[in-house]
């Protein structure tokens, strides 16, 4: 009777599921019996000449004519293979075939039985570098994030879901530097509303241009607010002049932009500025389907020591619940848990949601999509597919690479970062780094602690390692020196790349170099209401120094930056205190330190790179 009732009890899961074998749609390459050649992607030589059934020296001979040296297993383009069609008197089509290799980026929901519901609307916040955007989104849900990002940046796509007079607004705060510049773009796919940032004492500048045209290339509806009105230096109407001339006119000039005035800083303008929201939500009334398995996309992506790979995606139509199997990208997995952005435990998520959910394999990419299935074996078989594929893609690109960097002299880098979206943008810096005669090639890139293994690495390939806000122990780090494996540290992207920049043109302005003084493990907290959280610690190596740089580390990713305010051994206030020896100190602006938690002092010293690099070679020689 038990068995039953617990039975009976047990709610019933009615979403529709994904059938994913009515969206699967095979194309036969080849000329048909209208004589068309249709193709679904670019074909080599050999692959063409074998589908039109002619010699693959008649199409090489065809380029050679033109100029053009080519092989049996180069890679035709779309449009060499259009023109190659003409010549032999075919006409040509390219078709979409869906397969489980692309089918999470061709995923349309069956209709039928389909429920849809409104939704909140999903708000990307776009602009320039330091015009605003966090700042907002800070007074907007009352939080204070803007301290915690190195150079005053964010770093890291974030979502947050705030309610506004009992209604959900879902913000996208995207970051503002131009080497996230695809992360924005993703963004903007994601988006209904994009408020763009614009700054009333500085005006249009290039991200604001950049994300303007995002916009345009969106179906997004656009709101300007104009930003920091308080200053004395505030022009609104020559923002609004600025804007007028990349094609967005403000309603108040005859066209269809909102623009709204005020300050992040002062909270002007903020009601203002939600109720528009309001409004076009409601004009527009934003659906999604709420009786089916999700679908949606990841924003972000790391690894935690503690519950493994945690991606923080959106949903976009569906209901995503614990337990649900997902194929996210190249990932398989069950959703384990799955947390709110307040750290809070939730059993679904609805369209618009951001969450942060672990039980993934490994880490998807910043961008990939996402679907639940009913069946275990489909997803798994899909996650299978998409990764197979993606390695065939590393590969080709690989090859392609190595033919264009066959005379440059090539810098090989290590890449070790906090979280996937760093590497992802660090990746896209370096493709704009453009040093005449090098080039930067990166031979590894992951998430988390700089480890022996990556030192190895970088001795064997003569490579550089970059550190992008985590830190090595200090084994790691006594075997980069011990072989003479150079080490950058980095936590602000554009200051990396002006450090990469000096490293391959070899200028000679001084540059500034962290040095590692000391080392010190927390092993005991104490609270004090008048002066804050006291570390005991056991200084490890070398001296820890009142008034210099400290680190906090905590499973090797840098928690946070700053200076030690207070040095005590036994009961007397010190000036430093030196390896072997117990201390009680206090860390400027933090109180969240933790037992275990690695204390790194260090020092910032002016170098000359070029003539360090000159003796580093010197000693090589010796």
């Amino acid at each position: 009777m038990k068995k039953n009732k617990q039975k009976n009890n047990k709610k019933e899961d009615n979403r529709k599921n994904i059938e994913i074998n009515t969206l699967l749609k095979k194309v036969d390459v080849g000329v048909n019996k209208n004589n068309v050649f249709i193709f679904t992607s670019p074909l080599t030589v050999v692959e063409f000449s074998k589908k039109i059934n002619k010699a693959s020296t008649e199409i090489i001979r065809y380029f050679l004519v033109k100029g053009n040296l080519i092989t049996v297993n180069t890679l035709l383009s779309e449009d060499q293979i259009g023109e190659l069609c003409l010549h032999f008197n075919y006409d040509f089509e390219k078709q979409d075939e869906i397969t489980e290799e692309n089918i999470l980026n061709n995923i349309k929901l069956d209709e039928k039985d389909l429920i849809q519901a409104i939704r909140p609307p999903v708000v990307t916040v776009m602009g320039h570098v330091d015009h605003g955007k966090t700042s907002l989104l800070d007074t907007i849900r009352n939080s204070h994030v803007t301290a915690k990002e190195a150079g005053g940046i964010t770093q890291h796509i974030g979502a947050y879901q705030i309610v506004h007079k009992n209604r959900f607004i879902t913000f996208i705060d995207t970051p503002g530097h131009e080497a996230f510049s695809e992360m924005r773009a993703r963004g903007a796919e994601l988006t209904d509303i994009i408020i763009l940032v614009v700054a009333a004492d500085d005006g249009v500048m290039p991200q604001t241009i950049e994300a303007i045209d995002h916009a345009k290339a969106s179906n997004a509806k656009l709101i300007v607010f104009v930003n920091k009105m308080d200053k004395p230096t505030a022009n609104p109407d020559k923002v609004i002049a600025q804007l007028s001339e990349h094609g967005v006119t403000p309603e108040e000039w005859g066209g269809e932009t909102v623009v709204v005035k005020g300050s992040a800083l002062t909270k002007d303008g903020i009601d203002q500025l939600l109720e528009t929201i309001f409004l076009i939500s409601d004009i527009n009334e934003y659906k999604a389907v709420i009786n089916s398995l999700p679908i949606g996309i990841v924003l972000e992506s790391k690894l935690d020591k503690g519950s493994g790979p945690l991606a923080s995606v959106i949903i976009q139509q569906g209901i995503l619940k614990k337990g649900d199997y997902l194929v996210c990208g190249h990932t398989f997995g069950r959703v384990r848990t799955m947390k709110d952005e307040n750290n809070k435990d939730l059993d679904e998520a609805k369209p618009s949601r951001p969450v942060m959910i672990s039980g993934l394999d490994s880490l998807p990419e910043a961008g990939d999509r996402f679907i639940a299935l009913k069946d275990e074996k489909i997803a798994k078989s899909i996650a299978n597919k998409i990764a197979q594929k993606q390695i065939r893609e590393d590969r080709l690109f690989s090859m392609q690479q190595s033919k264009l960097t066959n005379d440059l002299k090539i810098t090989n880098v290590i890449l070790r970062a906090d979280v996937n979206g760093s590497i992802e943008a660090i990746k896209n810096l370096f493709d704009k780094i453009n040093v005449d005669g090098t080039t930067v090639k990166i031979i590894r890139s992951a998430i988390g602690a700089i480890s022996e293994s990556d030192v190895k690495l970088a001795k064997a390939s003569n490579a550089l390692i970059i550190g992008f806000n985590v830190r090595p122990t200090k084994n790691v780090r006594d075997l980069s020196n011990n072989i003479g494996v150079k080490i950058i540290f980095q936590n602000i992207i554009y200051a990396l790349k002006d450090q990469v920049e000096k490293i391959l043109i070899g200028t000679l302005d001084p540059v500034y170099e962290e040095e590692t003084i000391g080392e010190a493990k927390v092993r005991a907290i104490f609270k004090a209401s008048n002066i804050g959280t006291i570390a005991g610690c056991l200084v490890t190596d070398g001296k820890l120094v009142r008034n210099a740089h400290v680190r906090v580390l905590r499973d090797g990713i840098v928690i946070y930056t700053s200076t030690i305010s207070s040095l005590k051994h036994l009961k007397d206030d010190v000036k430093e205190i030196v390896e072997g020896k117990e201390c009680g100190l206090t860390i400027a602006g933090f109180n969240d330190i933790k037992e275990n938690d690695i204390l790194e002092c260090f020092v910032n010293k002016q170098v000359d790179l070029l003539a360090k690099m000159g003796s580093d070679s010197n000693e090589k020689k010796q």
